[in-house]
């Protein structure tokens, strides 16, 4: 009897060193998989209790290219609110000057603007007015945000307080004909101009911020333009200058996208001119306008310094457009523990929500996964390579193996 006690009990303790070395082989594996893949590629995969199941050159770090928009985006909601709305005011003096002041609004699109015409001129009637005078000092002429070029190109758009389309013109050039490439927005005069000293032939795209004036004149010009659409007119001439102090807001527009609207828009989409019009509305909602990179940075170093990631974490900008930008995979790992209430907000498939990033020579990718065996994970992937289907293998295999 004593001797069959032991065997039972012997075989009990194989069966829990089975179950034990179980889940050991299986991550094993998995790691013998993903290292194949990517021998020299930065993998870590934590369970939700913070385990970490896989850590492949975990300890170095990276540069997160676009993945930063969602540290961005987490500080965003943690300063400003998900309700939060961007405000642009407008005042009217005696002389029917309409002046606009702008408050950094990411998202004065066309529809934007349509539905903020319609609103200002029932707020000032349809009586003409002699001028519009635009306030951008929200924003410092001189802002320079890392990584971001002067150049031609559209992404290189300049944040502005006062900004209209990205700072961009959708236009159709024929000969020296140029039009609109979208019904909802009126051409205008610089628009027409601009393009046809800068765009090619057909269908295209220009940024107006090589000149912040330039930028600032079309947005007036919009401006007016929608006005005159809702019914109003301008007769007099566009000008810059500050508001004067002796008036109040005949009428301010609240952005009608709520911050995390914007947010869901910018995760998806990953636009750099988005994503850093809100980084600096961070600086300015906690320290006051105008707005400031370095305003912006030390709020946000100081809220990652609360949560002990402020030396795992180092931003330059917001958007990641900065190579300067630096992240290790165990700060990015908990940063995804602190977002996880927002996964929501981030693009969805097949069971896994991410943010992606690309440069030339790096690829990121960064989220929440469902596993077989281990639930939701959080994972961070960092390759030095422009290979960005490899990101996507290696989460099938986090996924399938873990």
């Amino acid at each position: 009897m004593a001797r069959g006690r032991g065997v039972r009990w012997s075989h009990l303790l194989a069966l829990a060193c089975a179950l034990l070395l179980l889940p050991a082989q299986v991550m094993a594996g998995a790691k013998e998989t993903l290292a194949a893949l990517a021998p020299s590629g930065l993998v870590l995969v934590m369970d939700e209790n913070g385990k970490e199941l896989v850590a492949q050159n975990a300890d170095e770090p990276f540069v997160p290219a676009s993945v930063a928009k969602m540290v961005t985006s987490w500080l965003a909601l943690e300063v400003l609110g998900a309700d939060y709305r961007f405000e642009t005011r407008f005042f009217l003096d005696g002389n029917r000057v309409l002046y606009v002041r702008g408050g950094g609004d990411p998202f004065l699109i066309s529809e934007e603007l349509a539905q903020l015409a319609s609103a200002l001129v029932a707020a000032i009637g349809k009586e003409p007015l002699s001028g519009i005078v635009l306030d951008a000092s929200y924003y410092p002429e001189d802002i320079r945000i890392p990584g971001i070029e002067q150049t031609d190109q559209a992404y290189d758009a300049r944040n502005s307080a006062l900004a209209v389309n990205f700072n961009t013109v959708h236009a159709v050039r024929k000969g020296r004909t140029v039009q609109s490439a979208e019904q909802q927005t009126p051409i205008t005069p610089l628009a027409v101009i601009q393009f046809l000293a800068r765009g090619s032939q057909g269908r295209g795209r220009i940024s107006l911020t090589q000149d912040p004036a330039m930028g600032l004149r079309y947005a007036g010009e919009l401006v007016a333009a929608f006005i005159e659409r809702a019914g109003g007119s301008v007769q007099g001439r566009i000008s810059t200058g500050p508001v004067p102090k002796s008036l109040a807001p005949v009428y301010v527009h609240r952005q009608s996208r709520t911050l995390s609207t914007i947010l869901a828009g910018l995760l998806h989409d990953s636009n750099n001119y988005i994503a850093n019009q809100v980084f600096l509305e961070i600086g300015a909602q906690r320290l006051g306008g105008p707005v400031s990179l370095d305003k912006s940075l030390e709020v946000a170093n100081g809220i990652l310094a609360k949560h002990g990631l402020d030396r795992s974490i180092r931003l330059e900008e917001g958007s990641g457009i900065s190579r300067g930008n630096r992240f290790t995979a165990r700060g990015l790992a908990q940063l995804l523990r602190l977002f996880e209430p927002q996964a929501t907000l981030l693009r969805q498939c097949d069971g896994a929500q991410f943010k992606t990033g690309t440069f030339s020579g790096v690829s990121t990718l960064a989220g929440y996964a469902n596993t077989s065996k281990h639930g939701r994970v959080r994972f961070v992937i960092a390759l030095r390579s422009n290979d960005g289907a490899m990101r996507f293998r290696l989460l099938n295999a986090i996924r399938s193996e873990l």
